[in-house]
């Protein structure tokens, strides 16, 4: 099953290691799921993660820019290419419904389930990560 993850998941991620977040990305890669990943997504991937706020304390931006070249190592890599925009509030919204639509991915796994809520139109489920963690324990 493939899923989209917002860049609020990886940055809660980042933040604290007891969340939900934190234990999807500790599951990567999965048997279980694969994230789809677009060039802009990554591209917004690296520019949030390597903020100074969202930093862990004692890591460098370079560190968050080894984090990220990761997650393409073990994702589906998405070309994207779509002109129903706009459709979400937020252009960068847009983006990352863009990259869940054309991979085909079930479930777009944001803390911003508000932003996503028209989502369910284009066949992808917003849910929070803590959501997609009961998924995952329901499947076979």
């Amino acid at each position: 099953m493939k899923v989209v993850f917002d860049t609020s998941v990886l940055v809660a991620t980042a933040r604290s290691r007891r969340g939900a977040s934190f234990e999807l990305v500790s599951r990567l890669p999965s048997p279980l799921f694969q994230i789809a990943i677009s060039v802009a997504l990554y591209t917004q991937w690296q520019a949030v993660l390597t903020r100074p706020e969202h930093l862990p304390p004692g890591l460098l931006a370079d560190d968050a820019l080894g984090f990220c070249r990761y997650l393409p190592s073990i994702a589906h890599q998405q070309d994207a290419h779509y002109f129903w925009r706009p459709f979400l509030r937020d252009a960068d919204d847009d983006m990352v419904m863009e990259c869940a639509v054309a991979s085909g991915s079930a479930y777009l796994v944001t803390h911003n389930l508000r932003d996503f809520r028209n989502a369910t139109q284009l066949g992808v489920r917003p849910v929070s990560p803590a959501d997609l963690l009961q998924i995952l324990k329901s499947l076979p």
